[in-house]
């Protein structure tokens, strides 16, 4: 149970934190600024993966669990615990911001600003990127593994820093379900589900290949 309680605080701190970021930006005009949204989002999961990665690992991110899945890194039964989890605090985040911000109208969904399958080909190459990240920094050297949070935190904050005001650089199915689940917009969300997921498993399967 401390390995699925630990995925989901650290889901709910990353969302929590991330979308709270993008909420708060909007209901104060702008004062955080697309910048403070990415440094936000790379520094809470920089921040999570000190705190839980010797527990679970600090997946945060179903993408990042089914793609350990299909490379045998982990089994598909405590796979699918860890994704309830994740799922779970990803959505008790949405709903403390709800609460927080009940006029507030997407909750820091991810929205595409041009056309679905621009942002899919961008969602599934960021993913594929980030996964590729994860994987080797989590498989290798002690001395890379001690740096994996800031290594993966700057990774998220440079993709979310070009590719966000685009496609919202989610990256991640739970930070994309929950806002768009609780703020009942639910617009291109197939799209921020199967194109982390696919991402994730072509970086996955190209570690092993290149790697292993």
């Amino acid at each position: 149970m401390r390995k699925y309680l630990a995925e989901l605080i650290g889901t709910f701190g990353l969302v929590f934190c991330g979308t709270g970021a993008i909420v708060i930006n909007e209901v104060s005009s702008g004062s955080i600024s697309h910048v403070g949204i990415a440094i936000t989002f790379g520094l809470i999961v920089m921040a999570m993966i000190y705190t839980f990665g010797g527990i679970s690992g600090s997946h945060l991110n179903p993408a990042v669990t089914i793609a350990f899945a299909f490379i045998h890194k982990i089994k598909v039964v405590e796979a699918s615990k860890y994704i309830v989890s994740q799922i779970i605090g990803a959505i008790l985040a949405s709903l403390v911001l709800h609460l927080l911000f009940p006029t507030n109208q997407n909750l820091g969904a991810t929205l595409p600003a041009g056309s679905e399958m621009q942002s899919f080909i961008l969602e599934l190459i960021l993913t594929f990127f980030l996964m590729l990240v994860i994987v080797h920094t989590s498989q290798g050297k002690k001395e890379v593994q001690n740096l994996a949070g800031i290594i993966i935190g700057a990774t998220v904050l440079l993709e979310a820093m070009f590719a966000g005001p685009i496609c919202g650089a989610s990256m991640n199915p739970a930070r994309s379900l929950a806002p768009a689940l609780i703020s009942g917009n639910l617009r291109s969300l197939w799209l921020y589900i199967f194109a982390p997921i696919l991402g994730g498993i072509l970086a996955a399967l190209s570690w092993q290949k290149i790697f292993s």
